[in-house]
């Protein structure tokens, strides 16, 4: 195995794991709904609607980026997802921090089919 399948292998497992760990966000957040415990809101530094996202086009579809480093919300945006190792969900929508260190993803997380 070369050096790039091996870097291409460590990206896929990643991107595994994130899927998992959300769906099992989703998970608990059913559970409590299904035996009548709620969780605590949990408060908020910066507001999605206030920071400036452009549509882009990648390897798994359709998503939203922003470097708006001139909004108050965008910075502290990017500290809790450094508080959170680059990766956070936030009603129902992932977020996550390039390797650039200084723009941001989002992409609405799917609803599974209710039937």
């Amino acid at each position: 195995m070369g050096e790039d399948d091996f870097a291409i292998f460590l990206e896929d497992f990643l991107d595994m794991l994130n899927g998992l760990e959300a769906s099992i966000v989703k998970m608990k957040q059913q559970i409590a709904k299904l035996v009548g415990v709620a969780e605590p809101k949990k408060l908020w530094l910066w507001t999605p609607d206030k920071i400036k996202w452009e549509k882009a086009q990648g390897s798994k579809g359709e998503f939203e980026k922003s470097d708006d480093v001139n909004s108050l919300d965008f910075k502290m945006l990017l500290k809790d997802l450094a508080f959170h190792k680059g990766k956070l969900t936030r009603d129902g929508v992932f977020y996550w921090t390039f390797k650039n260190g200084s723009t941001v993803g989002r992409k609405k997380l799917k609803e599974e089919a209710k039937s």
